[in-house]
C-alpha cells in the first residue's frame, strides 16, 4: 500500500501550513498562535469536537468514523513547540523571531497530523473514533504529562495512542521503530559545593571548592564505568561548572555543577541517583567541604507496547515497503507520559540527509509529508476498519 494519492494532492497546502509554523515559532506552553491555527483548521475540516486549552495550550480534535460499532478510540499525537535557537538555514521560510526556531521538526509533525485529520474528516472510512492531539511543551516542559494530568485519556476514552518523529539520516519517507524501551529517561542534577573562600595566594587557609568540584566531576565518571553493568545503557554528563568568582586571585566559597543522567530502565535510574548523591557528599566531606545535591527526575523511559509496535511497523511497511529496526535513543521524549497511560507506539519517519535535530541549520523536509500523513491515516483505517 503506497502513499495515499490524496496526500500528494494536499502536499502544497500542507507544506504551506508547515512553513507558516516554521516562520512563527513558539516555545514551550506559549504556543497560542500555533494552537489557534490548529483549532481553526480542525473546525474547518468538520471535526465533530474541537477543544482548546487542554494542557494550557494543547488542542484536541475528535473525528468519528462512519460506523461506531467497534467502540474503539485511538489517539494520534503531534507536538507544536519550537526551540530557543538562532536559525541558520537561510531558507525563505526561516524564523521571523530571532532566537527561536523549529529545530526539531515539530512544525512538520503538526502539519502532517493536520493533513491526516483533514483526510480522515473527509473520508471517515473507519469504524470508531480518532482523537487528534496537538501538544505544547515537549522540549523540556512536559506538556504531555500536563495533558494527561488534566484527564486527556479519560475524558476522550482513548484506548491506544500513537506518535511520530522525523529522523535526519534515515532515508526520506522511510520508517524505523523498536519494541520496548526506545527513548531514555532524562533526569538532571544540580550540585552546590560549599567550602571556605579566600585569597588564591593562601590556599592553605581555604577549602578550595574548585578542587573539590573537579574531584566530584572525576568521581561521577565512575557511576557508569564502575557501578553499572556495561551491557546496559547509562549516561552521566556534567555539563556546567560555575564558580561564584571569576577573579584570578580568589578561591570561591561556592561552586555549582549541573548535568544530566540518561537511563533505559528503572533500576539503573534509581542506582544512578543514589550513587551520584553518595559520591558528591562523600568526596566533599573528604576535603572538608559540603556538597548539596538536587536530583530532578525528568521524562521517564519511553516504552513502545509490543502489539501496537508490531502493528505500527506493519502499517509503515505497507506504505514504504519496509520498516527498519530503530536504535535506542538516549534523548528524551515526553510522549513517554502518554505511553505510561495507554498502550501505543512511537515511530521515526526519515527526514533524509539533513542537519541533525536541534542544530541551527536543521529544517524539516516537506517531501516527507505524504509518508507521514499516510501512516497516520492508515493507523486509523487499518486498526478500525470500516
Amino acid at each position: 500500500m503506497p502513499v495515499k494519492n490524496r496526500f500528494a494532492e494536499l502536499l502544497p497546502e500542507i507544506t504551506a501550513w508547515r512553513r507558516d509554523f516554521h516562520e512563527n515559532p513558539e516555545l514551550l506552553f506559549d504556543t497560542h498562535r500555533t494552537a489557534g491555527i490548529v483549532a481553526e483548521k480542525l473546525r474547518d475540516f468538520g471535526c465533530d469536537e474541537v477543544t482548546e486549552g487542554i494542557g494550557r495550550t494543547g488542542v484536541v480534535g475528535v473525528i468519528r468514523g462512519k460506523a461506531q460499532g467497534s467502540g474503539k478510540v485511538i489517539g494520534l499525537r503531534a507536538d507544536m513547540d519550537a526551540l530557543p535557537i538562532f536559525e541558520a538555514t537561510g531558507a525563505e521560510h526561516a524564523s521571523k523571531t530571532p532566537g527561536k526556531m523549529h529545530a526539531c521538526g515539530h512544525d512538520g509533525h503538526t502539519a502532517m497530523l493536520l493533513g491526516a485529520a483533514k483526510y480522515l474528516a473527509e473520508t471517515r472510512n473507519f469504524d470508531g473514533t480518532v482523537v487528534v492531539i496537538f501538544q505544547p511543551a515537549e522540549e523540556g516542559g512536559g506538556g504531555g504529562k500536563v495533558m494527561c494530568d488534566e484527564g486527556l485519556m479519560e475524558r476522550w476514552g482513548i484506548q491506544e495512542v500513537y506518535g511520530m518523529h522525523n529522523m535526519p539520516g534515515l532515508p526520506l519517507g522511510s520508517f524505523a521503530i523498536r519494541e520496548g524501551a526506545f527513548f531514555a529517561a532524562t533526569d538532571t542534577f544540580r550540585i552546590e559545593v560549599e567550602g571556605l573562600g579566600g585569597h588564591a595566594a593562601k590556599p592553605h587557609e581555604t577549602i578550595d571548592t574548585t578542587v573539590v568540584a573537579a574531584q566530584i566531576v572525576t568521581a561521577l565518571q565512575t557511576v557508569a564505568s564502575r557501578n553499572h553493568d556495561p551491557v546496559k545503557n547509562l549516561v552521566v554528563s556534567v555539563t556546567s561548572f560555575r564558580t561564584e568568582s571569576e577573579a584570578f586571585n580568589v578561591i570561591p566559597q561556592h561552586v555549582e555543577l549541573k548535568g544530566t543522567v540518561r537511563t533505559m530502565d528503572a533500576e539503573t535510574r534509581a542506582m544512578a541517583e543514589k550513587r551520584i548523591t553518595a559520591l558528591c557528599t562523600g568526596v566533599a566531606e573528604a576535603f572538608g567541604a559540603v556538597a548539596r545535591v538536587e536530583y530532578i527526575k525528568g521524562y521517564p523511559v519511553m516504552v513502545n507496547s509490543p502489539e501496537q509496535t508490531e502493528f505500527a511497523a506493519r502499517v509503515a511497511t505497507k506504505i514504504a515497503g519496509d520498516c527498519a529496526p530503530a536504535p535506542l535513543v538516549m534523548g528524551g521524549e515526553d510522549f513517554a507520559f502518554m505511553l505510561e497511560e495507554r498502550p501505543g507506539a512511537y515511530i521515526l519517519v526519515g527526514n533524509g540527509d539533513t542537519a541533525m535535530v536541534h542544530h541551527p541549520k536543521y529544517d524539516f523536509d516537506d517531501n516527507a509529508i505524504p509518508a507521514g500523513c499516510s501512516w497516520w491515516a492508515e493507523i486509523v483505517e487499518q486498526r478500525m476498519p470500516a
